[in-house]
């Protein structure tokens, strides 16, 4: 069982915590290449370093600030994965899936399943509005962010399910010994982390229900398919498929995209779609597909010390 592959006697919430300073730290450091371009700019070109992080987004070309950017997250998976294997002294494998070896084939499909419904779905909103888009595509920058999205966005979203999904989940199932509560304080910090990007200033607070919802469904997956590969599937289709093809001056990231979206950001039915409609539906296709049962125990059911022994 996924969660209880973390859950040893020597794994206390102390240790937890320590490791996440430790992943927060290493973060930090693969921040400086960043940190250090943008000094370098603003002493050169005698300009005033930005005070804000909207601002710092935009002072390098879009490909660098994205190669910038992901640096960090590599630093962090990299955190994560010395924490797992000499603080808490558990393989990769374990909190990765409780199956004996990673499932390529279920990665494959998840990501498969929702680049395909994001293109189509793009295409769909495109057709009905295309005044709201002007084409952006420009061969050379598009070819680079191709080879840095494919590289590095994978391992940002990855860093992100092996903090959340994979470590903070098997962590907060050491404190409370039950599935409900990582699955719910889990989703909750998960969209707390998105609190500062332009998107939630420019939509307003609404958007984090999308944002702590997705963590939700990305948990739920995770319980019920005993691992994380679908959530590491679904997670880099959503940016890599977002970073490709569409971008727009307010979002978090200005890329070399196809299109540009011209449209004022608004919060509204579109926030909690996803949510109420479109997350029901790829739960659905994931529980015909991998036979997924037992649903209300493996969400919210005690974990008890026979389970641990086993």
């Amino acid at each position: 069982m996924f969660l209880e592959q973390g859950i040893k006697p020597e794994n206390s919430f102390e240790k937890y915590i320590l490791g996440s300073v430790i992943i927060i730290i290493a973060s930090f450091i693969g921040q400086i290449p960043f940190t250090v371009a943008l000094f370098y700019k603003s002493f050169t070109e005698k300009t005033e370093i930005p005070s804000d992080n909207e601002a710092a987004m935009k002072i390098f070309e879009p490909n660098l600030t994205l190669l910038l950017v992901m640096i960090s997250f590599a630093f962090a998976l990299a955190g994560v994965f010395y924490v797992v294997r000499q603080l808490h002294n558990q393989s990769i494998l374990s909190v990765t899936t409780s199956r004996r070896e990673i499932d390529i084939k279920r990665i494959l499909f998840s990501f498969l399943l929702w680049a395909g419904f994001s293109i189509i779905s793009f295409l769909f909103i495109y057709l009905q509005s295309p005044e709201q888009f002007i084409l952006n595509f420009k061969p050379i920058p598009f070819l680079i962010l191709v080879v840095i999205g494919t590289v590095l966005i994978p391992i940002q979203t990855s860093t992100e399910e092996y903090v959340f999904r994979g470590y903070l989940m098997q962590g907060f199932a050491n404190l409370a010994k039950n599935r409900w509560f990582p699955l719910v304080i889990t989703s909750l910090i998960f969209g707390s982390m998105h609190w500062f990007n332009p998107e939630v200033t420019k939509m307003g607070n609404i958007i984090m229900l999308y944002y702590i919802g997705t963590g939700l469904f990305l948990g739920v997956i995770t319980l019920m398919d005993e691992g994380m590969e679908l959530a590491l599937g679904f997670h880099a289709a959503n940016n890599l498929t977002g970073a490709l093809l569409v971008t727009s001056d307010w979002s978090v990231f200005q890329t070399h995209s196809v299109f540009i979206d011209l449209s004022e950001p608004s919060a509204g039915f579109d926030v909690i779609f996803p949510i109420v409609i479109i997350y029901p539906v790829l739960l659905f296709i994931f529980s015909k597909k991998y036979n997924w049962k037992n649903w209300k125990e493996k969400l919210t059911g005690d974990i008890t010390v026979t389970e641990i022994i086993k």
